[in-house]
């Protein structure tokens, strides 16, 4: 597979595009005014203690407080602690650690049966990660346990354990990774050895390790000399976790659009990367590198509720607070022999369709995907093993459930950061993110019921309606009618008059008094 990142880089803002066989799979977008801080350091203080979440909330100096689990903050060396550390503690959502084997650690108290007033208390100094930026309305998720990924290692300086990549199958090279890794290390610290180090010498290894423990004992000397609430480590910029983290061995290109940043890679790679096989090259055309690579179209259809399928059906998507809701549809398609063919082959097409939306939209949480109903039990498990199949491609974390009896699939998706439409669009200023309006004909209805229940109190003998001009044209003309029973019922005129500033749902009655 010919993989390329391709990087858009401005002043207010930097865009990571992973391309597949040409095909833009992953977007990542960092803005000046809205850094990811995924991976970022802080000293905190705890805010409150929540003893009926078991959770707290921590100042780590921004305008929402993090979030604090009672997981994250106790040293366990359980097996399930181990997997923690390997799943939410990288530094980006496509760090490998999360594929790396699992010890065999003594079982000590589960996390469950210790209260987190007894080992946290409000107004105490923590040293905290961030393990999942801010998203919506919900603050950022923070860690005690700290992990600094590099090239080939994760350093995880709270932990004593060895791991590797699952990626990496050959028992031999596992066993002479986990020797280089024993003899090279000089603390109880703990360390992954990720994808990319399979084949590493050990002066490479040893360079970056030497690299990490640095970085570490850096941070906790920041940490003494600091108070709290302040940032203590910075993760590298988006582009440069593109060079650490997207770019694996078997890579072919990287293109960026800024000579100056350009450099700055160039010169990242002589210190960390010095064995590169892929290329590096400057984009130097007029024609901006994002529509060179015909990224734009794709993203702005990343951001439509409706996808259409080439053979005429098409899926919507819509998303929530909570969860994601996938309908597919047939369309325009009418199939070419009988109708379970014709629903089993859009249902494979859309599955396909879904898994690249997902993971090119970010969408994380819980996803709900409502198959055009299938009668056949046969149909079903194709679909489902296309759709486990098709969703392996994705380096998130995934869980597929069975099709429920209402014949939905349930698949649930690491989140660990904005999704593409959170990052990208607001709620609407005209409908407030309902994405509806009323009706015209619900308004001049609301409006003749308003206009029947003044007419009962009223004091004057005129009425005037302020209304959008779209409002007053269906009241001169459809609903005409309206206007004429409540005169003829009030025997005096009600005027209405059309306001280009009114919302489409916004009206305004007066009442005035005419001498006789």
């Amino acid at each position: 597979m010919f993989k390329e990142l391709v990087v858009n880089y401005a002043e207010h803002e930097a865009r990571v595009a992973l391309l597949e066989n040409g095909t833009i799979v992953e977007l990542y977008i960092e803005r000046r005014d809205e850094t990811s801080i995924t991976g970022n350091i802080y000293k905190g203080r705890i805010q409150r203690v929540l003893p009926g979440m078991q959770a707290a909330f921590v100042d780590i100096g921004l305008d929402q407080a993090a979030f604090l689990y009672v997981d994250d903050i106790i040293d366990q060396t359980t097996l399930e602690m181990a997997k923690h550390f390997e799943v939410e503690n990288g530094s980006d959502p496509n760090d490998d650690s999360k594929d790396e084997t699992k010890p065999n650690l003594p079982e000590t108290k589960e996390s469950h049966d210790v209260n987190i007033g007894e080992l946290i208390k409000e107004g105490q100094h923590v040293l905290v990660q961030v393990a999942k930026s801010p998203i919506g309305s919900k603050g950022p998720r923070v860690t005690t346990h700290l992990s600094f990924p590099g090239r080939y290692i994760v350093l995880m300086p709270y932990v004593d354990h060895i791991g590797i990549s699952r990626k990496i199958d050959n028992e031999v090279e596992r066993d002479r990774l986990r020797e280089l890794i024993l003899s090279a290390r000089k603390n109880k610290y703990g360390y992954i050895l990720r994808t990319a180090a399979e084949g590493i010498d050990a002066d490479r290894l040893e360079k970056e390790l030497t690299f990490l423990t640095k970085t570490w004992e850096d941070v906790k000397m920041r940490n003494q000399a600091k108070s709290a609430s302040a940032l203590i480590y910075r993760d590298l910029s988006i582009t440069f976790r593109a060079v650490r983290d997207l770019l694996t061995d078997d890579a072919n290109k990287f293109i960026i659009d800024s000579e100056q940043e350009y450099e700055k890679v160039q010169g990242f790679l002589r210190k960390y990367m010095p064995d590169i096989n892929f290329s590096v090259e400057l984009y130097k055309d007029k024609e901006p590198i994002f529509d060179a690579y015909n990224l734009e179209a794709d993203i702005e259809r990343a951001l439509k509720k409706r996808v259409w399928l080439k053979s005429g059906g098409y899926i919507i998507i819509e998303q929530t607070e909570a969860l994601v809701a996938i309908d597919v549809n047939t369309g325009r398609y009418v199939g070419g022999h009988n109708f379970e063919e014709t629903v089993l082959k859009t249902n494979l097409e859309a599955l396909k369709e879904i898994a690249y939306q997902v993971r090119l939209r970010n969408i994380g949480g819980i996803i709900i995907i409502d198959f055009i109903d299938m009668k056949k039990e046969l149909h079903k498990e194709k679909v489902m093993v296309k759709l486990a199949e098709e969703m392996k491609k994705d380096k998130s974390q995934i869980n597929i459930l069975p099709l429920s009896e209402l014949g939905l699939a349930q698949v649930t998706r690491q989140r660990t950061r904005k999704n593409l439409k959170r990052m990208l669009n607001e709620p609407c200023f005209y409908c407030g993110g309902d994405g509806m309006l009323l009706s015209g004909k619900s308004i001049c209805y609301k409006i003749h019921r308003d206009l029947l229940h003044e007419i009962n109190d009223m004091m004057g003998n005129k009425f005037t309606v302020k209304v959008h001009p779209e409002i007053a044209r269906l009241f001169h003309g459809e609903e005409k009618h309206l206007i004429n029973s409540l005169e003829k019922q009030f025997k005096n005129p009600i005027a209405i008059y059309p306001d280009t500033n009114y919302h489409m749902e916004e009206y305004h009655i007066f009442e005035t008094l005419i001498k006789q």
